[in-house]
């Protein structure tokens, strides 16, 4: 890539030079991933000092208005902040960039602010691999409250959570209806719920709302040293931020003081591990000639019923260990 960022122009804290970086980190090109992972290795030294908070809701929830109204607060505050905003639809580089900047107009134009689409792409480890080392980056540039926003109810929820220290579900005012169809597995990551939109013809709803949730989270399994708060907020009209961020700043303090917040981002480094090990190994099977026709081939015979998918598996992992090792026919 030319006119590559080196470590002490992240260090330097530009803007400029943080998007060079991420755009190098998310190129595709085997050399700039070589020079993307030796500028990271610099800087891992000056990464993990930042909050990390990840949100979500449903679309339409008002997630954009409610982080340019956090970030609004918190560079007032004298924060620097970085919102990355996981995009599964766009390719790098693609036109969300302004997309998001556009949302979060006010925000964008603040120096002490850094916006950025973080795309799924289909590269090695997807979304959790482009969103881990952005996140890296920002704090090596001098960010120290991440916000990593998803787009919606899904499978990058699960991987979010697993990459922040405290996460975020924002919901609209209801009368139990979105309670009900809201999916256990996120309420259960959730380590706080939030009700926007409290505000006019929907302020008493949204009360009602809280009430209910602040009921059936006590029906989850979740930290046992931390209950998740059930909270109201109006973006639109930015009341009620200040206590949404307390309570992320309370979190925080009783998570550092029990040795939980360490332990819970030395098990999400260990899990990023473990599904990037996973990641080049699917991507080896499927770019090597000779396991992909074997691999291809033993699926067939697994579909037909003609070999044990456990049989199937160890001819394959044998044949990633070599001939000495592979599994006989007869196993």
């Amino acid at each position: 890539m030319p006119g590559a960022p080196t470590a002490e122009d992240v260090l330097s804290g530009k803007r400029r030079a943080l998007g060079k970086a991420i755009t190098l980190i998310e190129s595709n090109k085997a050399e700039d991933e070589a020079a993307g992972q030796e500028l990271l290795q610099a800087l891992l030294p000056h990464t993990g000092k930042s909050i990390r908070v990840g949100i979500t809701g449903s679309p339409g929830v008002g997630k954009s208005t409610f982080i340019e109204a956090l970030g609004m607060q918190l560079v007032q505050a004298g924060h620097r902040v970085a919102v990355l905003a996981i995009d599964p639809s766009s390719p790098v580089g693609g036109g969300s960039i302004l997309g998001d900047k556009t949302r979060m107009e006010e925000l964008s134009r603040q120096e002490a602010a850094f916006i950025r689409p973080s795309p799924a792409g289909n590269t090695l480890g997807g979304v959790a691999r482009r969103t881990q080392e952005s996140k890296l980056l920002c704090e090596a540039a001098g960010y120290d409250v991440i916000i990593i926003e998803t787009v919606g109810v899904g499978q990058s929820e699960f991987q979010v959570a697993s990459m922040v220290d405290f996460f975020l579900v924002l919901m609209l005012p209801s009368a139990g209806d979105e309670l009900q169809g809201l999916k256990k597995g996120i309420m259960e990551l959730a380590d706080a719920l939030v009700i926007n939109k409290a505000d006019g013809d929907t302020e008493n709803v949204a009360l009602r709302t809280q009430r209910q949730y602040a009921s059936a989270v006590h029906l989850l399994n979740h930290d046992a040293a931390w209950t998740p708060p059930v909270l109201t907020c109006s973006a639109l009209q930015q009341r009620g931020i200040a206590e949404v961020w307390q309570t992320v700043e309370r979190y925080a303090q009783e998570a550092r003081a029990s040795g939980r917040y360490d332990e819970r981002r030395a098990s999400q480094r260990l899990e990023w591990f473990r599904s990037l090990t996973q990641a080049f190994v699917e991507s080896f099977l499927a770019q090597d000639p000779e396991v992909r026709a074997l691999r291809d081939a033993l699926q067939q015979q697994v579909s037909r019923g003609e070999i044990s998918p456990y049989l199937a598996a160890r001819r394959l992992v044998g044949m990633l260990r070599g001939p000495s090792t592979s599994t006989p026919d007869h196993a």
